[in-house]
């Protein structure tokens, strides 16, 4: 954990008898690296396990204290003990907002609405599910340039606990560029960091690591399904549930071993467009009952007009609030996040529709899925719309 700066070695030696003291870790297979400086090295956490790099970040308000560790760490420990695991690809978003029209070839346009954030599936479930009260951590893999970042530095102060996660430093952080035009966005991504992430899920620590929560949901595209299976059914013995939104990946709903995947998750999360392309069906109701004969209940969100799944061979639908929309980007991810809060918590089927519905549409009123992130009481005040 980089609590220190490289070379202070009485600090060093402090915050290691401090990490001696934690019970979660065992000092046989962990090894701190400070070789590294960071940019905001006194809030980073850094450590090897079996040669890996992980980090685990610290909220601001505890950097250059290290007699918070212990305490920073036991309420982490707490929170990996039960609740949301999601695995999967995080992304530093940059959002250009209120544009007259989304830019044509060798068109420049420029604004003065610009928002930087974590975004994917990952950042943005996470943070909802976080705020809302479920005890969440996210394993994922980010670049050397991560620990730096304020994008990073936000999830641990949104209450999310990284632990686990790996640097590779072959490759920058994934970065998605999105252009918001009257509520919808066009996107370019870089994210090579992202291939094969299935090895990370399946490698011995990340397991152990999964063992503790109670629920996994797959935030990312779930290329080589046989693969992703093998590392799923290895989590399902340990008695856990799963969910999976692989988001817009057309290229991944013909493969073979999608349908052997899919029969491995309590829910997926696709929009209308996203249900279509995976089945093949020109409805989303004839696609829902088609998902249905794979996955256990297929959770349909349809944007400003809310969510649908089946139940006993049969519809349901609900709506959602109506609000006015800035930019769609991570909506989906934000119901993602608010459904699988009410799942954890033990609500109706209709009710954790209610709550992604919600959460959905309050992310879509500023630039990014993070940046309208719901109380718990105030959920609930705007799901009573809903009844």
């Amino acid at each position: 954990m980089h609590l220190f700066r490289a070379g202070k070695s009485a600090r060093l030696k402090e915050t290691l008898t401090l990490w001696r003291s934690l019970p979660e870790f065992d000092f046989g297979t962990l090894k701190v690296d400070a070789s590294k400086r960071v940019t905001r090295p006194s809030s980073i956490l850094t450590f090897r396990v079996f040669g890996v790099a992980y980090l685990s970040a610290v909220p601001a308000r505890y950097a250059g204290n290290p007699a918070m560790i212990p305490t920073m760490f036991t309420m982490a420990s707490g929170r990996s003990n039960r609740g949301l695991l999601v695995f999967g690809e995080f992304f530093i978003d940059l959002v250009f907002y209120n544009l007259p029209h989304i830019p044509r070839m060798g068109e420049e346009l420029k604004t003065a609405s610009f928002a930087r954030f974590p975004g994917g599936g990952v950042a943005t479930t996470a943070l909802v599910a976080a705020k809302l009260g479920t005890p969440t951590n996210i394993i994922t893999r980010v670049g050397r340039d991560a620990p730096g970042s304020p994008e990073w530095q936000r999830m641990a102060e949104g209450g999310v606990s990284t632990q686990g996660s790996e640097i590779d430093e072959r490759f920058p952080t994934a970065i998605t560029v999105c252009a918001a035009f009257e509520g919808d966005r066009a996107m370019i991504t870089h994210d090579a960091i992202n291939a094969r992430l299935e090895r990370l899920l399946a490698s011995g620590a990340v397991q152990k690591q999964v063992s503790k929560a109670q629920h996994l949901h797959l935030a990312c595209a779930t290329r080589s399904p046989q693969k992703w299976t093998a590392a799923i059914k290895k989590v399902r013995k340990r008695g856990m549930t799963i969910s999976m939104d692989s988001g817009w990946n057309p290229e991944l709903f013909g493969l073979p071993g999608m349908a052997s995947l899919l029969r491995q998750c309590e829910f997926t999360f696709p929009n209308a467009a996203e249900a279509k392309a995976m089945t093949g069906e020109k409805t989303v109701e004839a696609a829902a009952k088609e998902l249905a004969r794979s996955v256990r209940i297929p959770v349909i969100k349809l944007g400003p007009d809310g969510s649908l799944t089946i139940r006993d061979g049969k519809i349901v639908r609900m709506k959602s609030i109506r609000v006015r929309a800035v930019d769609a980007t991570g909506a989906g991810d934000a119901f993602n996040g608010g459904f699988l809060h009410g799942y954890l918590a033990g609500w109706p089927l209709e009710e954790c529709m209610r709550a992604g519905n919600v959460c959905g549409a309050l992310a879509t009123t500023g630039a990014g899925g993070s940046a309208a992130i719901l109380t718990r009481q105030k959920l609930k005040k705007l799901m009573e719309k809903l009844r």
